[in-house]
């Protein structure tokens, strides 16, 4: 799940799930595969608080840049024992690092650097400043430090107190890795009062367990070094772990268990931030198939309420029909009114086109109507979120695509040619003259429609008219050749083929939004995927304890 969609705990979520990553690529999966590779100190602190002088005094030889300039470090430097080169590839720990042996000015690799001034079995990383004022170099600070399995801090006595350091520490504390610190550029006479409240500052944030070693203030040689008398204690600790086997196994354990209790803590909020996308997801998509959905209903009930024999439908209908003669007609037996809707189809093709193109026209227009309504409406209520706003970006889709008047002429034609071939179909197996049903069908299919328009208008046979009677005309047509229940029959089935047009058609409409969400990599049920995992590692953790 990588939080795609713009909501509350989006970003949260995503940082965390990039810290997570990157802690169980940098370390946690390297150490567990490979527990007996060599402990790796990362060297960290504030700008200017002498890491680099502190670890070229430590090798007794420059391998790291250290002067005035800030900030100097600007490519971390890994120092490791010759004998201890093939633990530091890029396949077992910080994978996404490129190896170099040389300095590398621009940044972005880790450089290696063999020297037998190390014992083997340690490593000393020098890492950015954790304060930099350079981006890139206090991220990759944060990156090399979750990859440790000892944090060497190193601050001064000037500045031990500042903020950035302490946050750093704390989150040491919070998950249980094995931190110590030196306390650089001490005077002599300063010793114990710094020493002693330094230590109680740790033991306040919870690491009153974490070696302190004095760096006094004394001025390096021409070389760049501190006298090695000034770097002893450090010396000598590291070279205690060195010789130490079950100390540094120790101090790997605690902090190996450490990150995992931290990755497996965050695991809970991620499963929550993953409902939550899925959530906003779906509740995208419900809004628009419910705007969509409406605009189908309106678009359903408009062309079956009578809405439509208004205007140039119903005046090309009734220049089909007539208002005299052909109405007196119909109070003609049925065989009669056959005889005289015969002749009167045969005679007048101009007045069924011109009704058909009238219907194409009217119902075109009234479903681009409603699509352009809708359309607005989703835009508006995605705009009301934040998730939905970025998914529309700077794109308007207040209005329907360029082509759909087209579409929508073509969908009502296409409705049009299916009511004729229903009614071709029904005529089929009734005993007319097949010549009179040649002659029948555009009027037959035209004389539906008009009933399929006032098929909610409470129509029931001559008993109320719609327009001015021009409805019951079509009924009263259709049921002469097909009789009553054929009709109805006739009508739900044109009214529902309809229906199912215009929902199509609008479904493409609403493609417009829901395709962006198509593709989003939010997956339902990956929540309760990571609560099932974070209870099978939880389980196999207390197993092995």
């Amino acid at each position: 799940m990588q939080y795609p969609l713009d909501v509350s705990d989006a970003d949260d979520a995503r940082q965390t799930r990039r810290d997570m990553l990157a802690q169980l690529d940098d370390y946690i999966l390297p150490r567990l595969d490979q527990l007996d590779a060599p402990l790796l100190a990362v060297v960290g602190g504030s700008t200017g608080a002498g890491k680099s002088t502190l670890v070229n005094s430590l090798v007794r030889r420059k391998v790291s840049d250290a002067g005035v300039l800030r900030p100097t470090t600007r490519s971390p430097v890994l120092v490791h024992h010759p004998d201890d080169v093939g633990w530091f590839d890029e396949l077992r720990i910080l994978p996404d690092l490129p190896r170099v042996a040389i300095h590398d000015q621009a940044g972005g690799a880790l450089r290696l650097v063999a020297d037998d001034g190390l014992p083997a079995g340690v490593a000393i990383l020098d890492a950015p400043d954790v304060d930099s004022v350079v981006t890139e170099n206090r991220t990759l600070a944060a990156q090399l430090l979750a990859a440790a399995d000892l944090w060497l801090f190193v601050t001064t006595a000037a500045r031990y107190s500042d903020a950035v350091p302490w946050d750093f520490l704390r989150a040491a504390a919070d998950r249980q890795a094995a931190v110590a610190v030196v306390l650089d550029r001490v005077a002599p006479d300063a010793v114990s009062e710094v020493r002693g409240h330094l230590a109680a500052m740790l033991a306040q944030h919870g690491l009153s367990d974490a070696p302190l070693l004095v760096v006094e203030e004394t001025a390096p040689d021409d070389t760049g070094l501190l006298p090695e008398d000034a770097v002893a204690s450090v010396r000598a600790w590291l070279d205690g772990l060195a010789a130490d086997e079950s100390a540094r196994n120790e101090i790997v354990r605690r902090t190996l268990d450490g990150a995992i209790s931290g990755t497996l803590r965050q695991i809970p909020k991620l499963a929550d931030a993953a409902d939550h996308q899925v959530e906003v997801l779906e509740r995208l998509r419900a809004e628009i198939t419910h705007v969509y959905g409406k605009a189908v209903k309106r678009i359903d009930d408009a062309s079956a309420d009578g809405s439509m024999l208004r205007g140039e439908v119903l005046a090309r209908w009734q220049d089909f029909v007539g208002t005299g003669d052909f109405m007196r007609s119909l109070e003609a037996k049925v065989g009669r009114v056959r005889d005289r809707v015969t002749a009167f189809l045969r005679g007048r093709p101009q007045p069924a086109a011109a009704v058909g193109e009238a219907i194409e026209h009217g119902l075109a227009a009234m479903i681009v109507e409603e699509a352009n309504r809708a359309a607005e409406k989703a835009d508006g209520k995605w705009r009301d979120s934040a998730a939905g706003r970025a998914l529309l970006a700077g794109d308007d889709l207040t209005r329907t695509a360029s082509d759909l008047p087209e579409r929508s002429a073509r969908t009502v034609r296409e409705w049009q040619d299916a009511v004729l071939a229903m009614v071709r179909s029904e005529g089929a197996d009734k005993r007319f003259n097949a010549r009179l049903l040649s002659f029948g069908v555009n009027g037959l299919g035209l004389a539906l429609m008009i009933v399929v328009f006032a098929s909610t208008a409470g129509l029931t046979g001559a008993e109320v008219g719609v327009a001015g009677g021009t409805a019951v005309v079509g009924q009263r047509l259709l049921e002469a050749f097909f009789g009553d229940e054929a009709v109805r029959r006739l009508a739900a089935r044109a009214r529902a083929d309809l229906s199912q047009r215009v929902e199509e058609l609008l479904r493409t409409e609403a493609v417009r939004f829901t395709d962006r969400l198509g593709g989003l990599p939010v997956e339902a049920g990956a929540g309760d995927a990571l609560r099932a995992a974070l209870v099978t590692v939880e389980q196999a953790r207390e197993d092995h304890a």
